[in-house]
């Protein structure tokens, strides 16, 4: 287990983890947005009720809600890790840089943008998870079933004000830059590079980094713009 441990103590132990928990959330980002957009239903709420009552009541789903912040954390740690380990080595600046040339914007830039992401995701929790879990909600019944908490009142409560939409939809083409550059990164990382699968790998990256952020800017566009 020594040869493990000194692994993943290495620079590239470090960009495997990074990798493995980024791709595990993507696959969490594509699970939610299928979720959310229960929220775009005309169905006064209810699908998205009941949606996130199977979330927070269903015991394997509870136990990988675990896993995705114990995921987020570890993510979050790590590239703090990476990004103070690459401006050690480099703690002189070169004396002609040209980084425009050597790689793209969204490159040089994965921590400013995965900590623009940091702060929303932090706003976000309390504004739904906290209240979900420890907030005062009211229940509703449906025909057919028991008392669930209301949630999507919550929902249209936040996405009612303008400055939260605002923000909500930065933060998605924030997240669309993060993850334009991370999807591909993570499979190179992880061995998965070859002349004929990387242009597809990139292509599909590129579509996953555009239209998920823009369904789930979606779905707080359209609350807001329905109850004007």
């Amino acid at each position: 287990m020594n040869w493990l441990s000194q692994t993943l103590a290495s620079s590239l132990g470090k960009k495997l983890i990074m990798s493995i928990t980024g791709l595990f959330l993507i696959l969490f980002l594509t699970g939610h947005l299928l979720g959310n957009l229960q929220l775009l239903k005309d169905d006064g709420g209810k699908a998205f009720n009941e949606y996130a009552k199977f979330m927070t009541t269903t015991p394997v789903v509870k136990i990988l809600s675990y896993v995705t912040y114990i995921s987020i954390i570890i993510h979050v740690i790590y590239s703090l890790i990476l990004t103070i380990h690459n401006r050690k080595s480099r703690p002189v600046g070169y004396a002609v840089s040209r980084p425009s040339e050597n790689s793209v914007w969204t490159s040089r830039n994965m921590g400013i943008l995965g900590t623009f992401i940091l702060i929303f995701l932090v706003i976000h929790l309390r504004s739904f998870w906290y209240e979900m879990h420890f907030g005062s909600i009211p229940v509703i019944a449906y025909e057919g079933g028991g008392e669930i908490k209301n949630l999507y009142l919550v929902v249209v409560k936040a996405f009612s004000q303008g400055w939260y939409v605002s923000l909500y939809a930065v933060s998605m083409a924030v997240l669309a830059f993060h993850l334009s550059h991370g999807f591909q990164s993570a499979f190179q990382t992880l061995g998965l590079r070859h002349q004929k699968y990387t242009p597809v790998i990139k292509a599909a990256g590129l579509l996953f980094a555009i239209i998920v952020p823009a369904l789930f800017a979606l779905q707080p566009i359209y609350i807001y713009l329905k109850n004007l």
